[in-house]
C-alpha cells in the first residue's frame, strides 16, 4: 500500500524540527493560536479524561496541550525528526499522558479502529497528496458518537493574498513555500469530505489576524483559515 504523504513536504517540516518549540521562531503563529484551538476543541469534546488522536502532530503543540488539559493523548506523523523533538518535549516538561508514534492515519485505522474519544488533524490536510483518504482513517478511528476536528486554509483570491503572499513574503509569519495553493481546500469540499466519510458535520469556525496588534481570534469568518467540527453518528 502506498503510504499518502508528500516526501517534500516531510523533509520541508524535518528541516525546522528543532525550532518547533521555539515561540519566536517559524512556528510562532502556531503556538500563538494553539490556545484558541485547544479551547475551541474542549468546549466541544471536554477532553479531560478521553483518548485523543493527533493526526499530523509535529512537534507536538496541540498533542501536549490536549495532555495538560487530562487527555490521553497519542501524537502521530510521519517526521520522524518531529517525533523527536515532541518526545524530547514531553520528557523535558514532564507531560503526562501524551505518546509519540511514526505512523500514518490509513495504517492506524487498519490496525485499530473506534479507539479514540477525540480526533484532531489541524493544519496538516493541505500537505497531503489524498486529503480524503486522511478524512476518512480519521473517522475511521474515532468511536461511534466520537468528536472530529480538522483544520486548513479556504482555496480563494483572498487566502492565496493573506496566506502566501502575506504570511510567507511579506510579514515572514512562516518560511517561503510552506503553503501551496493548489492544496488549499474550501469548507464545502472539507465537509463534503467529513460527509463521505460517514460523518456529521457539527459546526465551522474562522482564525482570523491582524497584523498590526499581531492577535489571532475565532469568528464567524472562514475565508482564509478554518476548522471544522464533526462527530461520527452512533
Amino acid at each position: 500500500m502506498s503510504v499518502n504523504v508528500d516526501p517534500q513536504e516531510i523533509a520541508k517540516f524535518s528541516e525546522l524540527a528543532h525550532r518547533w518549540w521555539d515561540p519566536e521562531s517559524e512556528f510562532r503563529p502556531l503556538h500563538q493560536i494553539n490556545p484558541l484551538r485547544l479551547d475551541w476543541i474542549d468546549q466541544r469534546a471536554s477532553v479531560r479524561g478521553k483518548r485523543v488522536l493527533d493526526v499530523g502532530c509535529g512537534g507536538g503543540i496541540l498533542s501536549d496541550a490536549m495532555a495538560r488539559r487530562g487527555a490521553d493523548v497519542l501524537g502521530i506523523d510521519l517526521s520522524s525528526k518531529a517525533l523527536r523533538v515532541a518526545s524530547l518535549h514531553a520528557l523535558e516538561a514532564n507531560t503526562p499522558s501524551v505518546q509519540y508514534r511514526e505512523v500514518s492515519a490509513e495504517a492506524l485505522a487498519a490496525e485499530s479502529p473506534c479507539v479514540f474519544d477525540v480526533v484532531t488533524c489541524m493544519e496538516m490536510l493541505e500537505h497531503v497528496p489524498d486529503p480524503l483518504s486522511v478524512v476518512s482513517a480519521c473517522a475511521a478511528l474515532v468511536k461511534p458518537g466520537g468528536w472530529l476536528f480538522f483544520s486548513t486554509i479556504n482555496r480563494n483570491p483572498k487566502s492565496f493574498l493573506f496566506a502566501i503572499v502575506g504570511a510567507e513574503y511579506i510579514l515572514k509569519l512562516l518560511p517561503k513555500g510552506t503553503h501551496e495553493y493548489a492544496k488549499f481546500i474550501k469548507p464545502s469540499e472539507l465537509a463534503g469530505y467529513c460527509r463521505e466519510a460517514g460523518l456529521d458535520v457539527n459546526e465551522a469556525c474562522g482564525l482570523e489576524y491582524n497584523p498590526l496588534t499581531r492577535r489571532y481570534w475565532l469568528s464567524g469568518d472562514t475565508s482564509v483559515n478554518f476548522m471544522l467540527a464533526c462527530r461520527r453518528p452512533v
